[in-house]
């Protein structure tokens, strides 16, 4: 599998793996699935579950919706045999004779057997439908958490601090940077700066954030809330204003973080509730 983000859902006790590529594609771990009737052995569970004629067919049906690929000719010859007492069936088999993709094997420390989400969904359900709606109920509320990290409001002042960084990324070039520094001196630089603003902001270096965040996904920006997005936005033109003036890191690091505690203090008196919607027309 490439490399993937990953989430956890919680279901009756048990955490379940979640990997995705791009946020649409998402593969739920059948390992930890099972463990609600295995524990020791959930590969035991799996392999009973693909013994089945109608998860074969199932399968089958997924494939040849979602995969060019599929080994038909190969399936046919598969289907013919599932159910019968020799029938024997592994996530590994199926994915090197079907050529599927519904179904992966992940090696390493958050190793198993993974399955698309509609896949998933049907083990869970032959598993037990009362943890299936376990299951669905912490996952849409995984997907309402994504979603609402989705709204306007929030790309907005995400794009703003975008166009923002360019002011900044401008004046550290202008202000900052002697010709005679090689390229990665420069990016050093400008990650030093960066760094700055997350320090006098959220009181942590990026690389501090994600020792201490290693499941999250994105970065320490990409989990801000909308108040801190746009504090954010106004620190990098304050910090550009800063650099023109000439004046030296520590003392730019007092005076935003002058700036931080007077806009928090501010922006959460505020009921973003009662602030009137921002209508776009695009």
């Amino acid at each position: 599998m490439e490399k993937m983000i990953k989430d956890t859902i919680h279901a009756k006790g048990i955490d379940i793996s979640i990997y995705t590529t791009n946020f649409e594609n998402e593969f739920i771990s059948l390992t930890d699935i099972a463990k609600y009737r295995n524990e020791d052995d959930p590969r035991f569970v799996i392999q009973n579950w693909m013994r089945n004629r109608n998860t074969i067919e199932f399968l089958g049906v997924w494939e040849e919706l979602h995969n060019p690929n599929f080994n038909r000719v190969q399936f046919e010859a598969v289907r013919n045999e599932a159910g019968l007492n020799r029938f024997v069936m592994t996530p590994t088999k199926w994915i090197t004779q079907m050529e599927a993709i519904g179904i992966v094997s992940k090696a390493g420390r958050y190793g198993g057997t993974y399955a698309h989400s509609d896949i998933a969904m049907s083990f869970a359900t032959w598993i037990s439908p009362e943890f299936q709606l376990y299951i669905m109920k912490d996952y849409r509320r995984l997907k309402t958490d994504e979603n609402s990290r989705l709204s306007l409001n929030w790309n907005l002042n995400r794009e703003i601090s975008k166009l923002n960084y360019r002011i900044h990324t401008d004046a550290i070039k202008e202000n900052l940077i002697p010709p005679e520094l090689t390229p990665m001196q420069v990016s050093y630089r400008y990650a030093n700066e960066a760094d700055m603003l997350n320090v006098v902001l959220f009181g942590k270096t990026a690389k501090q954030w994600r020792d201490e965040n290693p499941k999250e996904k994105g970065n320490m920006r990409d989990m801000a809330t909308i108040n801190q997005l746009l504090i954010l936005a106004n620190l990098e033109s304050y910090n550009a204003v800063l650099i023109n003036q000439g004046k030296d890191q520590e003392e730019r690091m007092k005076l935003l973080r002058q700036l931080v505690v007077q806009q928090l203090q501010t922006l959460n008196s505020l009921n973003v509730n009662n602030l009137p919607k921002l209508e776009l027309e695009i």
